[in-house]
């Protein structure tokens, strides 16, 4: 597969590298040359400088023979134009990054199409959905629904007060099927659990359950529910302003922007919050804005750094939930360790959807979790697909993929060892990162 990425940004360089692991065909177009010093020699790929918009640069660059091609540039216009462009002179499949939600509403798809447009992401609404979810259940670190709910994949930190620690797999305690422990995230390790694993305190853990079990699941796990009434969101970048629009109309949003221009803006945006010109960095600001009777702090600034001091700041006035985008990879594991509840990277969220485009078999979906390096990959089992020929426990999967459940005539299911899956399954698996392609062959 060739693929070519328009866009040495932050989504179009953290794509070139994920897919250069795996060896695909990879070109990483910019015009700025500053942007691609060095990646070529650290990475299997090739880079270029060219105009995105330019037909004799897109010659160049060898798009007539591209299966996928992919304009991640700052510019909404620019992305599009460079796909239309770029299916004329030939490429199977295109996708533009864009930051109109309008252009996402599904009548418009045949529209764009039609222009030469296949598919289209807006990294910063997603990450704005990812927010408002984790705001719906405080007491989960990750929230995602498969098959409109029938499986649920919860992430979560246990306590020393939890059920579920030092109990060995192998004992049989977790074979109940009410949930499957898929991943255990301990310091900077991630296991995929076997008989001799167990969980112990603050491990962040990953389990696939129904619906009707998250409450045991609360249990078992020593966790509290609370409701959030209110939000304090630091920072007035689309993200923020995309959360804001998108929450509850029972929760009170107050958003702080320290650009006086730019609180305007944002208020003609977002009518249903209030927007206060001040940095939220400023305790006694905070403080005269009622931070201790806040339930929620949302620190969304294109600091790393700043949003990441923010949250602990609120934790110690009281905060219940707090959540950081934190785009500095390096940076994702140091906010996990220090407690926040909730760690956004839109990079690695664009990156897990634009995967999926990539895979060659059918795959519905594709989460990637920034916290745990991993993703959760929902393929539909194919008639003699070597899935469907073998019970799950003789399978012989790779150490680091597991499969958590199945969804069969739209209900869902815990897989066990005796599990065997039939053709056109729905199968939710776990692996991380470097593993997919491993536990694509079982599907084809």
């Amino acid at each position: 597969m060739k693929i070519i990425i328009v866009g040495a940004g932050e989504v179009g360089t953290h794509l070139a590298k994920l897919l250069a692991k795996e060896h695909i065909n990879i070109t990483l177009m910019d015009e700025n040359p500053d942007r691609l010093e060095d990646l070529e020699a650290n990475y299997d790929m090739l880079t270029k400088v060219g105009l995105p918009t330019s037909i004799q640069d897109l010659k160049n660059v060898g798009v007539k023979d591209a299966d996928l091609f992919i304009a991640v540039t700052p510019s909404e216009s620019v992305n599009m134009t460079s796909c239309m462009i770029a299916t004329n002179l030939g490429a199977k499949k295109t996708l533009a990054r864009i930051d109109n939600h309008e252009y996402l509403i599904p009548k418009n798809k045949d529209f764009f199409e039609k222009l030469g447009v296949d598919y289209l992401i807006y990294p910063e609404m997603l990450a704005s959905q990812e927010i408002a979810s984790s705001l719906e259940t405080t007491w989960m670190r990750q929230n995602l629904s498969f098959c409109n709910g029938e499986l649920i994949l919860i992430g979560l930190k246990v306590r020393d007060n939890a059920l579920i620690l030092d109990k060995k797999f192998k004992t049989g305690f977790f074979d109940h099927k009410r949930y499957r422990v898929v991943a255990i995230k301990r310091g900077n390790t991630t296991i995929i659990p076997g008989g001799s694993d167990e969980i112990k305190a603050n491990d962040i853990v990953y389990f696939i359950t129904r619906q009707e079990d998250v409450s045991f699941i609360k249990e078992q796990a020593g966790k509290i529910d609370y409701k959030i009434n209110s939000a304090m969101i630091m920072g007035g970048s689309h993200i923020a302003q995309k959360t804001a629009q998108i929450l509850p109309s029972n929760i009170k949003v107050k958003i702080f922007e320290k650009d006086r221009e730019k609180c305007f803006l944002i208020a003609e945006k977002c009518p249903q919050a209030m927007v206060i010109n001040g940095d939220a960095t400023d305790l006694d600001l905070l403080k005269e804005e009622g931070i201790q009777a806040t339930d929620a702090f949302i620190a969304v600034t294109s600091n790393s750094e700043a949003n990441i001091l923010a949250c602990l700041a609120a934790k110690r006035f009281g905060v219940k939930k707090t959540v950081a985008e934190v785009e500095n990879i390096d940076y994702i594991m140091l906010a996990q360790s220090m407690d926040i509840g909730t760690v956004i990277n839109k990079k690695v969220i664009a990156a897990g959807y634009i995967y999926q485009l990539t895979l060659d078999a059918d795959v519905l979906d594709v989460h990637a979790l920034a916290s745990v390096d991993a993703e959760v990959v929902e393929f539909i089992a194919k008639k003699g697909s070597k899935i469907t020929k073998s019970k799950i426990k003789n399978l012989k999967l790779p150490e680091n993929v597991n499969i958590g459940g199945y969804i069969r005539n739209g209900e869902g299911f815990i897989v066990a060892g005796e599990t065997l899956i039939q053709p056109d399954d729905r199968v939710i698996c776990f692996c991380v990162s470097s593993a997919i392609r491993q536990i694509e062959n079982l599907f084809n």
